[in-house]
C-alpha cells in the first residue's frame, strides 16, 4: 500500500492536477508516512528476531558439541610409552576421532617392540600409505567389548572393523589373534578394552 500511495502523490506532482482538497491530501500524506513507519519498525523487529535466532542457534551448535569419555583407548595407549608407535601410526591414519568415539571397541594393540620386527624402510612406507595404514589399523580392533573371559576354548572367528575375519585361538599354550601371541589381557577404557599382541598383523588385503 505505501509504494501504489506515494506513486499516486507523485503523478498528480508531475501531471500538476490536483485531485483532492489540500486537507484530504494532507491526510492521505500523513496515513502513507504511519504506515512507512510500522514497515520500518516491523522490518527492525524481524532484523532483531532473526539476530536473535542466529544467536540461539549458535549456542544451542556449541552446547550440543559430544564429548569423548575419559580415558578411552586412545587416551589408554597415549599414556603407554610401549604403545608410541602405535600411537604415532593412529595419528597418521586419522583414527584417533574414530577411537576416541563410544565404540565400544576391542583393540588387539601391538606395542613398540611388535613394531620393531618390522623393516624400518617397510614401516615408513606404511606410515606413509594412509589407505594402507587405516587398513591395517582397523584389522586389529573388533566392535564391542570382548573380554579374556569371553573367549571360549579352541578356534574362533571375529569380525573386524577393516571388515575380514580374524582368527582367534585359546589353548593350554596361552592365546593367538591372526597368528600373534596375545602377551595382556583386560587393559580397560571408558570405551572399550585393550588386548595386547607381540606382532603387527595383516589383513588378507595387505598380504
Amino acid at each position: 500500500f505505501f509504494f501504489q500511495a506515494e506513486d499516486g502523490i507523485r503523478d498528480d506532482l508531475v501531471t500538476g492536477v490536483q485531485t483532492c482538497a489540500l486537507p484530504i491530501c494532507a491526510r492521505k500524506i500523513i496515513a502513507t508516512l504511519g504506515v512507512a513507519t510500522v514497515l520500518v519498525a516491523g522490518l527492525a523487529a524481524c532484523s532483531s528476531d532473526n539476530d536473535s535466532k542466529a544467536s540461539g542457534d549458535k549456542t544451542t551448535s556449541t552446547s550440543a558439541k559430544p564429548t569423548k569419555c575419559a580415558n578411552t583407548v586412545v587416551d589408554v595407549a597415549a599414556g603407554n610409552p610401549e604403545f608410541s608407535t602405535l600411537v604415532k601410526a593412529v595419528q597418521a591414519a586419522g583414527l584417533v576421532d574414530t577411537l576416541n568415539g563410544k565404540g565400544p571397541f576391542t583393540v588387539f594393540a601391538p606395542n613398540n617392540a611388535a613394531f620393531a620386527k618390522i623393516p624400518a624402510d617397510t614401516l615408513n612406507a606404511i606410515l606413509a600409505d594412509k589407505a594402507k595404514l587405516t587398513s591395517i589399523l582397523t584389522y586389529h580392533v573388533v566392535p564391542g567389548k570382548i573380554m579374556a573371559a569371553d573367549l571360549q576354548q579352541g578356534e574362533q572367528s571375529v569380525k573386524t572393523v577393516e571388515g575380514s575375519d580374524a582368527k582367534v585361538v585359546v589353548s593350554a599354550a596361552g592365546v593367538t589373534y591372526a597368528g600373534a601371541n596375545v602377551i595382556a589381557t583386560d587393559v580397560d577404557a571408558c570405551n572399550g578394552v585393550i588386548h595386547v599382541i607381540d606382532s603387527v598383523v595383516l589383513p588378507p588385503s595387505a598380504q
